[in-house]
């Protein structure tokens, strides 16, 4: 079964939160969550791309998507 962009367990509303808070509410939900849940973010802050892509990397996560629309940055997490 393919993954879909509605498919997530929780979802994390960081806008208007700017550097590193939209990172740091995440990683506080995602240690809420089980292994292999999805987590969608929502953020504002530019900076949240490079912080989100460096952090699945180090982490283990699983960057599933990550789309702009409109300033707004989204991103699907997938907890290791």
């Amino acid at each position: 079964m393919q993954w879909r962009a509605e498919d997530f367990d929780a979802q994390l509303d960081a806008c208007g939160l700017n550097c590193p808070l939209p990172l740091l509410k995440a990683k506080l939900e995602l240690n809420r969550l089980a292994s292999g849940a999805v987590l969608k973010i929502e953020a504002t802050d530019a900076g949240s791309q490079r912080d989100f892509r460096a952090f699945a990397s180090l982490a283990g996560h699983s960057l599933l998507r990550e789309e702009i629309d409109n300033g707004v940055y989204r991103y699907w997490l997938r907890k290791a």
